[in-house]
């Protein structure tokens, strides 16, 4: 079995595909401490040895005048404050009297062939081989039980774990801090990797060593936020795509949230993830229960490139759930960069008809359809139709789109409220606000105050009327600004800190109710661009919008830090018009087309607008993505140059599970005088298998590559010559013969 507990030794061994996770259970006050994660160890030696505990300050029973030394020094599985270990704690409990401390003592485990289901949060979620190990653990001075629970999935190399706390007592307890996981390594010469960015610069890949002392990346932003991300790892000095030992994690949530990694006085290293504690409160009732967002380990001894595919493989076979798991999504063509507010029933009907003329399946009707929604000013939350801008209703426009040939879809910001909307003026108190001050505005909008019932169901009813009315197949849900005024009339003071986490609880409700009533619907999540791509959308969502920016080039780095964690299908990319709207470069149509092949692909322009030659390529990318959608889909992930290292050129390859079949994508963004070719050496393809090569390039030629070996391709490289200018592109296809 791959999760077993040895009486004897008192070590729990929870072994995946090609790790081992070692827990080992004190023989004195029960502590629960963490012995090795990584490459397997065999379960028949003196693991516990590997816990230094033979080694000063030894155990308490043993040394009982330095027991805070050894709560300073022990490499727990899951952290408590106030006791004397001064490192980072998980989890914080104040009592009646506001003193705070938490020991916790192992009590006993359960192992089952199932995965428990979080309640009102999104999950990983259990397949044939899912095992789960319960640890109950117990602070008997607060009545507190403290279940760590660990899963893991057949054929994955990933550890998903959550934390539920239970008060037992009869009084109310606070807790002040509850992370999701902790993993003490007893090593520390690592590198801290990162996801951070802007509005329009999402995701760019950060590296830097780590020191003594604690390095990290948050949001208290109610949202995963654009400028950092809720995934860390810790990679060996010598790890790149290739090789080297890495250790990651990614928190399945999608409100404020801390990740960290700490190097103590013992170069030891101590990772956490989890709600950030700032802000945060929960008031734990008597015999009441709290559940702790999951987060997902990933150990690589291959590098960031092993790491991605395991994380690739988690979310694609246990995360992402309904109908479009498995299914090529239809492409799409949105209006908003094609004519942002400004638009009628004709202007849609223009833009429908000669996008069907091309092979186009969708038109995504965008911002301004509803109230008086003529600019951002106004009109959030004012659901209804604006039948100014479309004569009837949506009925004569869904049915003309439809009769086309073309599915439907809508966009909403729910979430939202403009202080010039008829919702505003009738409920002013929907809207979060600190009592006395006047809340700030972003975007001209306020938070509507989702942590009341009352709210949450308006904005369904509203949303669900929308979707009854007329045959709508997709949704992308928007989130424009920030949380900030945090502030609720129906949360007390003792309550208050409890309103970002309860609000991250109502849009999963939310979202949770709408793909259960309407499980056709395909559900895109986006916030101001990227600043909600996290894994706890996507367990509603199959897809999310990767940024705002759409400029093929500034995309390179974008969806390469994307990648880094999230699987291509899941990534929002279209193909948008020259000058970009975000930066004003211009890149050759193919190379877009190229670039954007690497996610959900569609268009985000005025088709009637753009050049004819232009246009004409249209049914070329559409009939490539119809031919390769499901080998970039489905297919292994691997980074081959990174535009963000080399500065010069960006390339990555998607290959087959069994290997027989592989695309492989080359940008060259800048280019220099007097040169050979480019020389690629390719990853991850079968050794002994010959490959026909067939490239098309950015300049529309397309050529036999020849046939060559795995071997060749991946060990003396494919050659391809340089096209003249920037921003050019290779489009190659690997097919085994």
């Amino acid at each position: 079995m791959p999760i077993t507990f040895s009486a004897e030794s008192r070590v729990f061994c929870i072994e995946t595909e090609s790790t081992g996770y070692y827990i080992g259970i004190t023989d004195t006050e029960g502590f629960v401490t963490h012995i090795h994660y990584g490459k397997k160890l065999c379960a028949k030696d003196n693991l516990q040895h590997l816990l230094r505990t033979d080694e000063h300050p030894f155990l308490p029973s043993k040394n009982e005048r330095d027991r805070v030394a050894f709560y300073d020094s022990c490499r727990f599985e899951y952290s408590t404050g106030g006791i004397g270990d001064f490192r980072e704690s998980c989890l914080n409990v104040k009592n009646e009297r506001g003193q705070s401390a938490v020991k916790l003592s192992y009590v006993s485990y359960e192992i089952i062939n199932s995965k428990p289901k979080l309640k009102g949060l999104p999950a990983t979620t259990e397949g044939d081989g899912c095992q789960t190990l319960i640890i109950h653990c117990e602070d008997k001075v607060l009545s507190l039980s403290v279940d760590l629970y660990y899963s893991i999935f057949k054929g994955l190399d990933s550890i998903a774990r959550s934390v539920t706390i239970t008060n037992n007592s009869d009084r109310t307890l606070t807790l002040t801090k509850v992370y999701s996981a902790c993993l003490d390594i007893d090593r520390a010469d690592f590198d801290f990797i990162s996801l951070n960015g802007s509005w329009a610069r999402e995701r760019h890949i950060e590296r830097t060593p780590l020191l003594h002392g604690k390095v990290s990346v948050s949001s208290l932003r109610g949202e995963t936020s654009q400028q950092q991300h809720s995934f860390i790892a810790l990679a060996s000095k010598n790890a790149d795509y290739s090789q080297g030992e890495v250790y990651a994690l990614s928190l399945v949530y999608s409100g404020n949230f801390i990740s960290q990694a700490e190097v103590n006085q013992f170069e030891t290293t101590r990772a956490v993830t989890g709600i950030n504690s700032e802000n945060f409160a929960w008031k734990l009732e008597a015999k009441k229960s709290f559940t702790a967002p999951e987060a997902v380990l990933v150990y690589s001894d291959e590098g960031l490139g092993k790491m991605s595919r395991t994380f690739h493989d988690t979310w694609r076979n246990h995360l992402i759930r309904g109908e479009y798991i498995n299914k090529i999504r239809p492409v799409l063509i949105n209006n908003w960069e094609a004519t942002y507010f400004d638009f009628d029933e004709k202007k849609l009907l223009d833009i429908a008809k000669e996008a069907a003329k091309n092979g186009i399946e969708m038109l995504v009707m965008d911002d301004g359809w509803f109230g008086k929604r003529n600019s951002d000013e106004s009109s959030l939350g004012d659901w209804f139709v604006n039948e100014t801008k479309l004569k009837g209703g949506l009925k004569p426009l869904v049915e003309k789109i439809n009769s086309l040939g073309l599915k439907f879809g809508i966009w909403f910001e729910p979430e939202m409220i403009s202080p010039d909307s008829d919702l505003y003026r009738s409920h002013p108190d929907w809207a979060l606000c600190i009592q006395g001050r006047k809340a700030a505005l972003s975007r001209a909008q306020y938070v509507l105050d989702l942590t009341r019932q009352e709210v949450c169901d308006y904005v369904y009813e509203r949303i669900s009327s929308i979707l009854k009315s007329v045959n709508i197949e997709y949704v992308k849900w928007d989130m424009n600004r920030p949380l900030t005024d945090a502030g609720s009339i129906l949360l007390n003071s003792e309550n208050s800190g409890e309103l970002f986490h309860r609000y991250v609880l109502a849009v999963y409700a939310l979202q949770e109710k709408l793909v259960t009533e309407f499980p056709h619907l395909l559900l895109e999540n986006c916030s101001a661009g990227g600043a909600r791509f996290d894994a706890g959308m996507l367990y509603y969502s199959p897809q999310i919008w990767c940024s705002d920016d759409t400029d093929a080039i500034e995309r390179l780095l974008i969806q390469e830090g994307t990648a880094l964690v999230y699987p291509l299908s899941a990534i929002g990319a279209h193909v948008s018009t020259c000058p970009n709207h975000a930066c004003g470069r211009t890149t050759p149509f193919r190379t877009r087309g190229f670039v954007a092949l690497a996610g959900t692909f569609g268009y985000e322009l005025d088709i009637t607008k753009i050049s004819q030659e232009d246009r004409a390529l249209i049914p070329e990318q559409v009939g490539l993505y119809k031919k390769y959608g499901t080998l970039i889909q489905s297919g292994d992930y691997y980074r081959i140059a990174s535009y963000s290292q080399n500065k010069e050129w960006d390339a990555w390859c998607v290959i087959k599970k069994d290997k027989s079949e592989a695309l492989l994508t080359v940008v060259h963004v800048l280019n220099h005088p007097n040169l050979h070719g480019q020389k690629v050496l390719l990853r991850g393809l079968d050794e002994s298998r010959h490959y026909r090569v067939t490239i098309l390039d950015s300049m529309g030629s397309k050529s036999d590559g020849g046939i060559w070996s795995g071997s060749t391709l991946m060990n003396g490289g494919l050659l391809l010559n340089r096209q003249q200018g920037d921003f050019h592109s290779h489009l190659v296809h690997l097919e085994s013969i």
